[in-house]
């Protein structure tokens, strides 16, 4: 059976325990490499992570987009949304659709 896990600082997942979810606090970079690269070699299908830690590691998530398994999602942290989560949503919806719908006005 498939689990969900959660990375990111402290402060921004502590309550994902809470609903059940795996949470994985890290602080460092090379901590949150290790972490992302052990998740998703394990059973977990989908992996939310901080859009701050998804800034630094924007490179070894990119390695993910063409894999079914796991989903990574990112998710705002205490910080606030730095707007990378709709960003992503809007790249799949132009890959699925061949062009931009989400519209500014």
């Amino acid at each position: 059976m498939y689990k969900i896990a959660v990375i990111g600082d402290r402060d921004s997942i502590y309550g994902f325990a809470a609903l059940g979810l795996d949470t994985y606090p890290v602080s460092e970079r090379e901590e949150a490499v290790k972490t992302l690269k052990s998740l998703s070699q394990g059973t977990y299908a989908v992996i939310y992570i901080t859009e701050a830690l998804l800034a630094v590691l924007a490179d070894e998530v990119a390695a993910y987009a063409t894999v079914k398994v796991p989903a990574i999602i990112p998710i705002p942290g205490v910080s606030g949304n730095t707007g990378a989560g709709i960003m992503n949503v809007k790249k799949m919806v132009e890959r699925a659709v061949g062009s931009d719908i989400i519209f500014n006005q």
